[in-house]
């Protein structure tokens, strides 16, 4: 099976390709090129997936059993991916966000049929736009389309709600002993899942008729609160975190840049119920709890003194809420 990934060097889709060339799968790569290593095993084809002609002429006259675009956020992007793609491929997987799901949700159990809602996030309405296109597309025209709605999912990164994204931040701020924000009071669940267990999920789906006009969330069964995320960091870390609890409410008034983040995802308790994807892939199982993967992901960090990135912007927002919560009375 010849599989065509746009994108495929990012937080999850990296993974997805080692596991993919790892299955046997004939796997393209769409990339800009600005990775000078390849993935082993794998063909590069280097164009700038915002420019249509230039896809055009890396892919020549080639036909693909799947394509997956990890990179579309926009409905523009779809009708990009419809003129590309239409009539050369057997499936076109799209790659959505769980955060499409209804804010604030009814129940705190989510499923597939779950309505998509999100009006705290341009972001999450984008990707339900690019959704309705898409079902719009199968509907009308047969356009053999799957959508995946991945959580938070991790591998070389810190999974958490506030402390810097792809940065180190958070946890020098753990070993320095200095305060963290956790929203709310801690207790609300979440999910973060192992980018290789997402893999497990997501490969069984490709070539998969059954998938075809369907939607599907890949995420891990272990359910956490955020306290414990925080502080299963700091467990690795070797330290105690220094914890300071407040509303998400709070945070966005001082942070409005969080507004989508928190009000628009990690506020709310969810637990995804992955029935779906274990019956289209009865052996998929997510095994790598987060104890195990955050002490995988600060052993990559420790590989490398240059990943351990500090964003002094974070640390000044975080210091920012933190003295205005101390001088308020929320």
């Amino acid at each position: 099976m010849n599989v065509l990934f746009i994108g495929g060097t990012g937080i999850i889709s990296t993974a997805v390709s080692r596991q993919a060339v790892a299955d046997g799968l004939e796997l393209f790569l769409l990339t800009r090129g600005l990775h000078q290593a390849g993935l082993p095993g794998s063909h590069r084809l280097t164009a700038d997936a915002h420019r249509p002609e230039d896809v055009r002429a890396a892919l020549a006259d080639r036909f693909f059993d799947v394509v997956v675009d990890w990179i579309a956020y926009t409905p523009r992007d779809i009708e990009r991916d419809l003129s590309l793609f239409r009539d050369r491929i057997g499936q076109f997987v799209f790659i959505s966000s769980a955060s499409a799901y209804q804010k604030p949700p009814a129940h705190y159990i989510i499923t597939e049929s779950t309505p998509l809602s999100n009006p705290y996030w341009k972001y999450s309405r984008d990707k339900i736009a690019c959704e309705e296109r898409l079902m719009q597309a199968y509907q009308d025209a047969g356009f053999p389309v799957t959508i995946v709605r991945p959580s938070l999912t991790y591998e070389n990164l810190l999974p958490v709600a506030i402390g810097g994204w792809g940065s180190y931040t958070l946890a020098d701020r753990l070993k320095k002993g200095r305060p963290i924000i956790i929203h709310g009071d801690g207790s609300s669940l979440w999910v973060v899942t192992h980018s290789e267990d997402f893999a497990r999920g997501f490969l069984p789906l490709l070539g998969n008729s059954q998938a075809i006009g369907q939607a599907y969330h890949i995420t891990t069964d272990e359910v956490l609160t955020w306290n414990e995320i925080y502080r299963t960091i700091a467990e690795a870390l070797g330290v105690e975190a220094q914890v300071v609890h407040i509303s998400s409410d709070f945070i966005v008034r001082m942070a409005p840049d969080m507004t989508g983040t928190l009000l628009g995802d990690k506020a709310w308790s969810v637990v995804f119920d992955n029935s779906k994807i274990k019956r289209l892939a009865p052996d998929f199982q997510a095994v790598i709890p987060f104890r195990e993967g955050i002490r995988r992901t600060l052993a990559w960090f420790d590989a490398d003194e240059g990943r351990r990135r500090v964003e002094d912007a974070v640390n000044e927002e975080m210091d920012r809420i933190l003295a205005a919560y101390a001088r308020s009375d929320d």
